[in-house]
């Protein structure tokens, strides 16, 4: 075993038995290099990448080619999930040298941690006219020794060009200073949306072809906000073909990482526990916005996907299920989706030929294959059933008994704070839409260990847990912003104020360590490890970026609390959302949400009555099914004082009942229309434009 034995991640873990003298991100591994005189090494991946274990078995897992690692180099890894900023900082100098990027990623780097050299996967042997591992580590080798000079000012040049990279707020010669974007920058960013979008298959761009839950985030938001018939149709285009494709589970639910082509047949089977949670709240969103049957189903399954597969013993979420998994015939060889095609003999084994022939038709499996080796990817090709509801039922549970029976994906159990933050947003809301009790209390339970095990007295945040004991990394803002989110959710759903407090806490350390003078964001607190470079990047990737997450949180937070500084610090930080938005829509959806959130209101409602009272409930429930951008929920019993002055939550203060009837009271800004006890009225008034 190597060094990587102790660690808490289960990527590092991964690797704590090959033959290469691994080190963990350290400083004790730069003294080492420096000591020794050798370059090091820095190889990033996460757990439930492909090519990470492709790599791992044909490189690191090799005597011959460990034993030249141990003699020339110091060799650290490093879970990008757990240490995402270490990721964004060399992974902006691959993007900047390559014109690419992705995991593995290797770089190598001076005893200062200066990159000098980059890569990817790079295979045992030249391939494609790649070179191959062998040849690199020998370059890189000879380089180090021969050339060192050369090799120090590479190194020196990537630092400087990456230090000099400044993102400033605003447009370019405006006086006013820093504004958010406008109505006119949303049409922009819609018009952008449409002549992106893939019409036949639904989707933005080609192959590969990424679930976009932001963007259709900001699309619903838009639909509510201006009634644009474009963008709600949109929505529903993806949503159908995700949810008939193959990169959805047709069997046990939830969503597979991305379509490896342009019509959502053929995934990259891994399956993550943000892309689940960002997909969960869109499709119960787009249910909210149009009642479809398809989007409350979608909704549903995978969010008991998420509670039956990713759930951990202390009630939190685990990051990932591999790609791989073991072929049943009992070798040991590692597949790509082994555990979820299908052929037609497989089918026929479980079902009889009668059935078996039904279910291949329904699930586009076919003599050839969708996929390899004559296998398919289930599907729902077809818009009419070939099955009645009560027998579909039955084939599907029977085919997903016997695939429990295979050898099953291997899981992440590390808990990531930021994305159960996300977890626990859709598990509210979907239960609260569909009345699950159960997903409630879940996303309690996720919300819970996050305080209990991940938040410290301080209010900082640790980024991961494992088996319930906190890791020693430090959050990142994506972590404060998407955990105060989920939290002021909770609240929304529940009433218990107590999660609008703990998220006040985690915004009010976003204010204090992670904001610079002018307003703008950084990805780490200006107390944290210190690196080439501290990473910034305002862009959404496959989850929102902590930037436009924070935006979000903080206007939530204001609207509950009538906090002017948050809503300022929104306010400006949204202002690259104005620069962005119009031109990469698509790498910026959430802050294009949040500013419809902005443009709106957001829109607040105080519900004041008892927890017991039908119209309570009445009124609680038509306020959360409204699809106003943004909108801030509160509930509570009346005050014992008369007047709410010693409410749970700012928003509900001095709301009093209405002629001793529940009431609720519909705010922007805290300026309040009358209270209306009727939730006809009610909802008119959150469906009205703002």
């Amino acid at each position: 075993m190597n060094r990587l034995a102790g660690a808490t991640s289960p990527y590092l873990l991964q690797h704590a038995d090959n033959p290469v003298d691994w080190w963990p991100w350290t400083p004790e591994a730069f003294e080492e290099a420096r000591r020794r005189d050798v370059p090091v090494l820095l190889s990033v991946g996460y757990s439930a990448c492909h090519w990470c274990h492709v790599m791992a078995h044909e490189s690191f897992e090799d005597v011959e080619t460990a034993g030249f690692l141990n003699e020339h180099f110091v060799s650290v890894k490093v879970d990008r999930e757990e240490r995402p900023d270490i990721d964004a900082v060399y992974m902006e100098a691959v993007q900047a040298a390559t014109g690419h990027g992705g995991w593995p990623m290797t770089v190598f780097l001076t005893p200062d941690a200066e990159p000098f050299y980059f890569g990817t996967y790079f295979p045992p042997a030249p391939r494609h006219g790649s070179a191959s591992f062998p040849q690199v580590l020998e370059g890189v080798r000879a380089a180090w020794a021969d050339r060192r000079d050369e090799v120090g000012q590479v190194a020196g040049r990537i630092v400087r060009d990456l230090s000099e990279r400044t993102l400033a707020l605003g447009m370019p010669g405006e006086k006013e200073g820093a504004q958010p974007p406008a109505a006119e920058d949303l049409h922009q960013a819609l018009m952008g949306l449409t002549r992106e979008f893939d019409a036949v298959r639904g989707g933005f761009g080609g192959a590969p072809k990424f679930p976009p839950s932001m963007a259709m985030e900001f699309l619903l938001r838009h639909h509510a906000r201006t009634g644009s018939e474009a963008a709600l149709q949109m929505v529903q285009a993806t949503c159908e073909a995700m949810a008939r494709g193959g990169i959805y589970d047709q069997l046990g639910g939830g969503f597979a990482r991305y379509a490896v082509d342009a019509t959502w047949t053929v995934p990259h089977f891994e399956k993550m526990l943000y892309d689940n949670a960002l997909l969960c709240r869109v499709y119960a969103h787009l249910w909210r916005a149009t009642g479809s049957d398809l989007a409350r189903r979608v909704a549903l399954e995978t969010a008991d996907f998420l509670v039956r597969e990713m759930r951990t013993e202390q009630g939190g979420f685990a990051s990932a299920l591999d790609a791989d998994s073991a072929v049943a015939d009992g070798s040991g060889e590692h597949v790509e989706g082994a555990f979820y095609v299908w052929t037609p003999e497989q089918l026929r084994e479980v079902l009889g030929e009668e059935e078996a022939l039904l279910a291949a038709a329904h699930f586009g499996v076919t003599e050839e294959g969708t996929f390899e080796e004559g296998a398919s990817v289930l599907q729902l090709p077809d818009r009419e059933r070939l099955f009645d509801a009560g027998k579909l039922a039955s084939v599907r549970a029977r085919l997903l008994a016997a695939r429990e029976q295979r050898p099953r994906p291997g899981r992440d159990d590390k808990v990531v704070a930021a994305w159960n933050g996300l977890a626990v947003a859709a598990l509210a809301e979907t239960g609260a839409y569909f009345d699950r009790p159960d997903l409630i209390q879940a996303a309690t339970d996720a919300a819970d260990l996050l305080v209990r095990t991940h938040m410290d007295w301080h209010a900082r945040l640790f980024r991961t847990s494992l088996d319930g004991a906190a890791g020693t990394h430090a959050g990142v803002l994506e972590d404060y912003a998407d955990v105060a989110e989920g939290f002021l959710t909770l609240s929304a759903v529940t009433g218990e104020g107590v999660w609008v407090d703990f998220a006040g806490l985690l915004l009010e350390t976003v204010l204090i360590h992670f904001t610079g003078p002018d307003g703008s964001l950084f990805d780490t607190a200006d107390d944290a490890e210190a690196l080439i470079r501290r990473p910034q990047d305002p862009t959404d990737t496959a989850t929102p970026s902590g930037w436009t997450a924070a935006c979000g949180a903080l206007l939530t937070y204001a609207a509950y609390t009538g906090s002017s500084a948050h809503r300022e610090a929104a306010e400006r930080a949204l202002a690259v959302v104005r620069a962005l938005g119009p031109r990469a829509p698509r790498f910026i959806s959430w802050g294009l949400a949040v500013a419809e959130a902005l443009l709106d209101g957001p829109r607040e409602v105080a519900v004041v009555g008892p927890e017991d009272h039908p119209v309570t409930r009445e009124l609680h429930r038509t306020a959360l099914l409204s699809t106003a951008p943004g909108l801030a929920v509160a509930v509570g019993g009346p005050p014992a004082d008369g007047d709410g002055a010693g409410a749970e939550v700012p928003l509900l203060a001095h709301r009093t009942l209405l002629d001793g009837r529940p009431a609720a009271y519909v705010c922007r800004a805290f300026t309040c229309d009358a209270p209306t006890g009727d939730p006809e009225v009610l909802a008119e008034r959150l469906a009205g434009e703002a």
